[in-house]
């Protein structure tokens, strides 16, 4: 199936060099340059970002590769790695079928024994919230260019939600920008930039 997010200018091309580069630019111009996790800004630019692209192209490949990273992570200095992005785009390109797979890396994580230390947080180029109609634009919140795991902190969430003192209200002021954005305005986010722009 084509990816639908329109970061990718070309599907063909999965090598590591593309997807990274078209992950950190969502990041940087939807994630954070919209604000919808006002989280991320700290340790993109403090560089505490763990970048992984796997070449896994099933799933049991990619359950290994995550089990490595939360060991990573879990032994990591916070100063130095405080959260990593596990994009994985030749494998779990089917949203039902990404979805049914968060369940199995909770058990991952459960399995390792960090629970309470670590959590898993998912997104994915098909993301769609289950009270949604399916081309609401509210779904662009969580639809990364590849289907993603990210690798959190328990300590740094709580951090986090402490310096933001409403939280709670980052779903909802994320619908208003992108309803405000509006679709058009969504995929001119990504447009390839051009000389004298």
């Amino acid at each position: 199936m084509r990816n639908p997010h329109p970061a990718i200018s070309d599907a063909s091309d999965l090598s590591e060099p593309t997807v990274l580069a078209t992950t950190q630019r969502w990041l940087e111009r939807a994630v954070i340059g919209l604000g919808l996790c006002p989280f991320a800004k700290a340790v993109h630019a403090h560089r505490q970002i763990r970048w992984v692209v796997s070449a896994a192209n099933d799933p049991e490949t990619l359950l290994d590769e995550l089990r490595q990273e939360l060991r990573l992570l879990a032994d990591a200095d916070p100063a130095v790695i405080d959260t990593t992005l596990l994009i994985h785009p030749l494998v779990l390109q089917d949203f039902l079928d990404f979805n049914d797979f968060l369940e199995v890396a909770e058990g991952a994580v459960s399995e390792l024994e960090l629970d309470g230390e670590l959590q898993v947080a998912s997104f994915h180029p098909q993301f769609q919230f289950a009270d949604a109609p399916s081309g609401d634009i509210s779904h662009a919140s969580n639809q990364s260019p590849y289907p993603t795991l990210h690798l959190l902190r328990e300590a740094s969430i709580d951090r986090a939600v402490a310096a933001f003192p409403e939280a709670e209200a980052i779903f909802e002021r994320n619908i208003e920008t992108l309803r405000r954005l509006g679709p058009a305005g969504w995929r001119a986010l990504f447009v390839a930039d051009t000389p004298g722009s």
